[in-house]
């Protein structure tokens, strides 16, 4: 697992790392859905491709993460495997496919609701270091 929570007063927060920026925008993003269930139950059944641009990375990760929030809520979908490609061209571009399923409350114990991604004590690390916190 590369991928921590931490304890945060009525939030919850994620200390995220990879061997570069990319994977730790992946592992953050499985971080979160682990905060909403038992990630190792979802299946890659389904995908779901968009992209983000933004003007400095925690603009970036927080539009990437929230994204992932809307597209959860809307798709009533879970989701496990991300790939992610950052690009910088002017302002830093992000593609991002998210595989995952529909919820099946058979298999999917819904644990915490994630409410929105916040900027409260967010940190970026180019090396692949990820520290943020959701608003639960």
């Amino acid at each position: 697992m590369a991928y921590e929570l931490i304890d945060h007063t009525a939030d919850v927060g994620i200390h995220a790392y990879g061997d570069d920026l990319e994977e730790a925008f992946e592992e953050t993003a499985k971080g979160m859905f682990s905060i909403i269930t038992d990630v190792s139950k979802v299946e890659g059944k389904k995908e779901r491709k968009f992209e983000i641009k933004s003007e400095n990375l925690e603009s970036l990760l927080v539009n990437f993460l929230s994204e992932l929030v809307y597209l959860h809520e809307v798709h009533n979908e879970l989701y496990r495997d991300f790939d992610v490609k950052i690009e910088e061209e002017g302002l830093i571009k992000l593609s991002a496919t998210a595989k995952g399923e529909k919820i099946d409350l058979e298999r999917h114990d819904m644990d915490t609701a994630v409410k929105a991604v916040s900027y409260h004590e967010i940190g970026i690390e180019p090396e692949g270091d990820i520290r943020i916190i959701f608003d639960i």
